[in-house]
């Protein structure tokens, strides 16, 4: 548990994860002109992201697309939560 807390705590996995939940498969390249954030910035959250267990790589060719794991899918739900509030 304390894992999947510290992979999403930081405002811009935050956005990630939320990014990829919209757009299930997205590449980082999708994810960085979504954000609008720093190709270095972005990729270094998103291993953090995948190393805590709460998103999913697939490749294909050079491309790597991204989705959310189930424990990913349950913080997307925990986080969306606090929106409605």
């Amino acid at each position: 548990m304390e894992r999947h807390i510290k992979g999403m705590a930081n405002h811009w996995r935050i956005e990630i994860l939320l990014c990829i939940a919209n757009q299930h498969g997205i590449s980082v390249e999708g994810i960085i002109d979504e954000l609008e954030g720093n190709d270095k910035t972005i990729g270094e959250h998103i291993r953090r992201l995948h190393h805590a267990g709460l998103i999913d790589k697939k490749y294909q060719g050079r491309s790597v697309r991204h989705t959310l794991s189930p424990y990913g899918k349950k913080f997307v739900s925990f986080l969306r939560s606090f929106q409605d509030i």
